[in-house]
């Protein structure tokens, strides 16, 4: 049986030019912004000329485009590896066929779901396992993805079975890949003083979050089994949250609010990116360096996404071959 594995992830422009058209795609989503077309599509106009310079500047401090895409591409091989490998070592015979094929389908920018389908229907696998790069569910990342697909899948023609992982942010290897993190750059913060973790995670508005939408409980979820499974005494704690836009009111506290009380506290500050795990300009720019500036060098201690740390591997391997 051959295994199609989606990998779904945000996406990020590959140069400065298409950084407005991915501003486009991303606000001309509907689970983005939830009006009608064609207000919807000129609103996405506007906002994507209008933030094009500032997110250009942004771009522009890591090369000039997004990493995410390289980065998720390290995870999908790794994945792939040790996927197949662990169909070999289960196998009753020495030489079996390819059983699984890694595909990485980004939302707002290249390889877009319309591509990746046709590919994933030339693979002609027996089964599609949907697999988000978003450990907590939320409607604007998850459910936008999946839908998206979907869609296209439809159109395309693509009949097969089709299984989809929703969240795994109380996954016990996810946790274990986070604590073992965390816990190293903690012991490096402790040589200062008693650190503060601080767990970042992507904001969201508290519209959405008033829809019903679970991913800040998920977040708190994956924060409570991560200090529990830290175990340490009297531990200092915080989640908090990024990447706002706009004038509306979203989650809170906010991670730079988080971090001028801390400062203000004179602790060393131990940041964990909660809800991302791949590197892009939300972890690369805002909090190694924006953040970054508002503590003393020797102060702060960023902890690094999950990528392609063994345990996280495992525990999509794991997602993978137990999926239900």
């Amino acid at each position: 049986m051959k295994q199609a594995i989606i990998l779904f992830n945000l996406g990020g422009p590959d140069s400065l030019n298409a950084v407005r058209p991915f501003l486009f795609n991303l606000f001309c989503d509907k689970r983005i912004i939830s009006l009608p077309n064609p207000l919807r599509f000129l609103l996405a106009k506007f906002i994507s000329a209008k933030r094009e310079s500032t997110a250009q500047k942004i771009y522009e401090q890591i090369g000039g485009k997004s990493p995410i895409l390289e980065n998720t591409k390290m995870q999908a091989e790794v994945l792939e590896r040790e996927l197949n490998r662990t169909f070999l070592s289960r196998s009753q015979t020495r030489i079996t066929p390819e059983r699984a094929k890694v595909f990485i389908c980004m939302r707002y920018w290249h390889p877009l779901a319309d591509e990746v389908v046709k590919n994933v229907k030339q693979f002609d696998p027996d089964e599609v396992i949907l697999l988000p790069l978003y450990p907590q569910y939320s409607t604007t990342t998850t459910l936008s993805s999946i839908e998206n697909w979907q869609k296209n899948a439809k159109k395309h023609g693509l009949k097969c079975n089709a299984k989809t992982i929703h969240h795994y942010h109380d996954n016990k290897d996810f946790i274990e890949a986070h604590v073992n993190l965390t816990t190293k750059y903690y012991k490096l913060a402790s040589k200062i003083g008693k650190p503060r973790i601080l767990f970042s995670a992507h904001s969201l508005p508290l519209s959405v979050i008033k829809k019903g939408d679970p991913y800040a409980l998920q977040v708190e979820e994956t924060v409570k089994l991560i200090v529990k499974k830290i175990n340490i005494k009297d531990l200092d704690w915080s989640i908090c949250y990024q990447s706002k836009i706009g004038p509306i009111k979203w989650l809170e506290p906010s991670t730079e609010n988080e971090l001028l009380r801390a400062k203000a506290d004179g602790v060393p500050v131990v940041l964990s990116p909660i809800s991302f795990v791949s590197e892009h300009s939300e972890t690369l720019v805002e909090l190694d360096m924006e953040y970054k500036a508002m503590i003393k060098d020797e102060y702060y201690f960023r902890v690094p996404t999950l990528s392609t740390d063994p345990v996280f591997i495992k525990c999509l391997v794991n997602l993978c071959i137990n999926h239900s």
